[in-house]
């Protein structure tokens, strides 16, 4: 196993991730890091963002596109858990840093607030900015342990008429053509599909909601292919959530637009997009970019540590700058934009005063999803798309990047890198194959051979795929740091994992106190997970919310809707009086 290319110091990392925030968002020099302060507008609305990620860079754009005085406040780098992590010493001969990252994009189709704000993102040569730095792929591999693998072609299927049996019809015989299943498991599938997609809204809340996506396919009942490929997969792998414990309301509300919109209805593009370069280069540095020139500051390197509160209201902000001095951030509006994790550290007894309901945030359950890249001097042959190792016991997701970018991987680093493996760790809870440990017990190193192992165990059962000689090297999210002392990983930018009942405890944007407005992928959304398009429509939502407060006669902030067919609507009416009845969904019925 090659060694990692540089090994720094914890301290020393944070330090480089701050400057490479700052080189990345815009050659940000010393003088644009404020004191912290939120500069003042002709008319006085002054908004302090506290979090530099997506919903905050989300609600900085939507702000100052309507005239108000934004200053950002980031501990760290600028695109949260979306930037690109340069790696350190990898740049020689003039070259950039090889691109590192906290996990690979994945931009799927039934995305609309992200796409929308790309749109408003100049990138030169694009008629429609950032947004048309999106690529669709065109297939999904699925590898297995020691049995055959099998390729998923993406894109919208031909439509025809649309009604319950042709559903249902339709849907099993794809899932059991192509997943190699029997055909009684797709059609049960599919049964299970049509009866979420036909439930009308209460009964997703009421029941689905409080229900485990395992219990409500029989994943524990069903055979093994059907637990590994449509319990396991759909949640842990496709959309980073645990079949135990993700709710059937959070988990079918996916189903229903992966597989529930098979003519892509809707859709922004196509099913599958990732971007075609670095994502600093192709999304964040031309966003943050957009927003200096709309007069957005940033106060990069302060950490926000509680909020001063006077009269249902946030009075100011305390934070500690980059040298360690304590600051106050003073405001008309605060909209805290921070991980949920963090944000619950600023719920204090003042606070939860105000809004109490806050304090169920505490409940709100958090896990790890980190990745690994695998730096390769030869292209890798995998897939011309995303690749999911379905007996990996570490659910593993990859994708080759080289074959992808409009700038190729010999432009960096060395200049001997020609592919990148990115991986997804999803389970860093069970043990590997190597050393019987989970990922979370692994040093740096046993997860780098440990990730390698399990990937070369599923792709070279049928030949040679990737030679360990290929290895160039390989980057470690910098957010998992060792623990010598106590023989394990801290994680620095854990996951909210959605879980059953957990929409009680996700807040609402806005609240009694009246000028603190929340953003990010824990507050209630319609996509209702712990994704960039949650974080993006939540922001959305906060400075709708904002405008109200503020009286401003400002547009109000475009809001998207999620797919549902229309030709269901009917049976959802149905259901809703089933439903009240205290009857079951007309479909939900034994097989």
């Amino acid at each position: 196993m090659a060694e990692q290319r540089s090994t720094v110091s914890r301290r020393t990392l944070l330090r480089g991730t701050v400057a490479a925030g700052v080189a990345t968002a815009g050659a940000l020099s010393a003088s644009a890091l404020l004191p912290a302060r939120a500069t003042a507008g002709p008319d006085g609305r002054r908004v302090a963002v506290l979090g530099g990620g997506v919903a905050g860079l989300t609600a900085a754009h939507e702000l100052a596109e309507r005239g108000f005085q934004v200053t950002v406040y980031e501990r760290r780098a600028l695109g949260g858990k979306a930037r690109s992590i340069p790696v350190p010493g990898s740049g020689t001969g003039g070259r950039p840093e090889l691109p590192g990252e906290h996990g690979f994009r994945f931009f799927p189709g039934f995305y609309q607030h992200i796409p929308d704000t790309m749109r408003r993102i100049p990138f030169s040569g694009n008629p429609n900015g950032v947004w048309n730095n999106l690529i669709g792929v065109p297939e999904t591999r699925f590898a297995r342990l020691g049995g055959d693998d099998f390729r998923l072609p993406l894109g919208p299927k031909a439509a025809t008429s649309f009604t319950p049996e042709m559903f249902r019809e339709t849907v099993g015989a794809v899932i059991s053509t192509t997943l190699k299943m029997p055909a009684n498991e797709g059609l049960y599938f599919a049964d299970r599909l049509l009866v979420f997609n036909s439930s009308c809204d209460a009964r997703r809340l009421g029941q689905w909601e409080n229900m485990s996506w395992r219990d409500y396919v029989g994943g524990h009942a069903r055979s093994h292919e059907f637990r590994a490929l449509l319990s396991r997969t759909l949640t842990s792998i496709m959309v980073a959530a645990k079949e135990e414990i993700a709710s059937v309301r959070t988990i079918g509300t996916m189903g229903e637009q992966f597989l529930g919109n098979p003519f892509e209805i809707g859709n922004d593009g196509a099913l599958d997009r990732v971007l075609n370069g670095p994502t600093n280069a192709v999304w964040i540095k031309p966003w943050v970019q957009r927003l200096r020139d709309l007069g957005v500051r940033f106060a990069l390197g302060s950490e926000v540590g509680g909020l001063d509160v006077r009269d249902k209201r946030i009075a100011a902000a305390r934070v500690v700058d980059e040298s360690g001095v304590a600051r106050t951030v003073d405001a008309d509006y605060f909209v805290v934009a921070l991980s949920a994790e963090q944000a619950r550290k600023l719920w204090s007894p003042d606070v939860l005063a105000v809004r109490p309901e806050l304090a169920a945030m505490d409940q709100l359950y958090v896990d790890w999803m980190n990745g690994i890249q695998f730096y390769l001097r030869t292209p890798a042959d995998i897939s011309r798309g995303h690749t999911a190792y379905i007996d990996a016991p570490w659910s593993l997701t990859s994708i080759t990047q080289n074959q992808l970018w409009t700038r190729k991987l010999t432009e960096f680093g060395d200049g001997d890198v020609r592919d990148c493996l990115s991986v997804d760790i999803s389970d860093w809870n069970t043990p590997g194959m190597l050393y019987g440990k989970p990922a979370k017990e692994c040093t740096h190193e046993e997860i780098a051979r440990e990730v390698w192992a399990q990937i070369i165990a599923h792709l070279d059962d049928r030949g040679t795929v990737l030679r360990a000689d290929d290895l160039h090297s390989w980057f470690l999210d910098p957010s998992i740091s060792w623990q010598a002392d106590h023989g394990r990983n801290a994680n620095a930018d854990p996951l909210l994992i959605n879980t059953a009942g957990s929409w009680q405890y996700r807040p609402q944007a806005h609240g009694a106190l009246e000028n603190l407005f929340l953003a990010g992928d824990y507050v209630r959304t319609n996509v209702d997970l712990a994704t960039m398009e949650g974080a993006n429509e939540s922001a959305r939502t906060a400075v709708n919310a904002l405008l109200e407060v503020s009286g401003s006669n400002a547009e109000p902030c475009r809001m998207f809707s999620l797919y549902r067919a229309a030709e269901l609507e009917p049976l959802r009416k149905i259901d809703a009086d089933r439903y009240a009845a205290g009857q079951p969904n007309l479909f939900d019925v034994a097989i």
